[in-house]
């Protein structure tokens, strides 16, 4: 694990290392937000996991979000990871929604996906070991993200009960077995068997969730993608139908973008520090 980047930020560390993932079979960048709160002698620390959307990298939320800020009053580590692999043998696709940028956190069975893309492995299992082998925190994890990222936030902690203390997303796609986005995304990677992607769905997975892990969403109301790729009301139904705690707050006026998310990411820290301290 290297570090080639390191900047001081609200008393803390803002860190980028580099490392070889065996799980993806490629090299990869994650972000690293380390608080004051972490130099502190034997300091070991809970971590929030965040997922980034389409087209994202490990840059997009430590430089837009604002997130530090509240990572430092909580004493919270946040770890951004990349999107997808990378690399010149990864597999790529043309467009922005499927290929290099768009890993869409799942284990891929398809070829040619099935050799790299195994996020879903790789954010949930790998990276979290290399954290907590190498880094000052200790096993409280919570997780979020946005968009594709707020998908994978939502799939990884109803299919993981236990290992996160809270979970929430910024306009995440709830149900991608029933937009575009999700249909072209695992059909190419998890192939034509519709019943195997449910297991990466948040509205079919929280149907049988073993454990009530309570959902907290943030959607713009003027979101250019609610109608035709995120329908929160999918998910909101289905948790409503199996007694699942969701907390959906609509925001109106407000778009997709970092500008959405820096409006409210301070709620959402003071959220997971809840849940991480308690």
């Amino acid at each position: 694990m290297e570090r080639i980047e390191h900047r001081a930020c609200f008393g803390g560390w803002q860190d980028v290392y580099r490392h070889r993932s065996q799980v993806l079979g490629c090299t990869m960048d994650f972000a690293v937000y380390l608080p004051p709160q972490a130099d502190g002698p034997g300091a070991r620390l809970p971590v929030l996991y965040w997922l980034s959307g389409l087209t994202c990298n490990e840059q997009n939320f430590i430089t837009k979000a604002g997130a530090q800020r509240y990572a430092a009053e909580h004493g919270v580590i946040l770890v951004a990871p990349d999107t997808s692999p990378r690399g010149d043998d990864v597999p790529d696709a043309e467009g922005y929604d499927l290929g290099k940028g768009a890993g869409f956190y799942v284990n891929a069975t398809a070829q040619p996906w099935a050799r790299h893309y195994r996020m879903y492995d790789y954010v949930v299992h790998e990276l979290p070991a290399l954290v907590e082998a190498e880094l000052p925190v200790d096993d409280r994890r919570s997780i979020s993200g946005h968009s594709m990222g707020g998908h994978g936030a939502l799939v990884a902690a109803l299919r993981n009960p236990g290992r996160y203390r809270s979970v929430s997303a910024f306009s995440p796609i709830v149900a991608p077995t029933q937009v575009p986005w999700g249909e072209k995304a695992f059909g190419a990677y998890l192939g034509p068997d519709r019943e195997a992607w449910k297991a990466y769905d948040a509205t079919e997975l929280v149907k049988s969730a073993p454990e009530k892990l309570p959902l907290l969403i943030d959607q713009g109301g003027g979101d250019e993608f609610l109608d035709t790729q995120l329908r929160p009301q999918l998910l909101q139904a289905a948790a409503e139908a199996a007694g699942h705690p969701l907390t959906l707050r609509m925001r109106p006026g407000y778009d997709h973008s970092y500008y959405f998310i820096a409006s409210f990411v301070g709620e959402h820290l003071a959220h997971h520090a809840r849940a991480l301290q308690a």
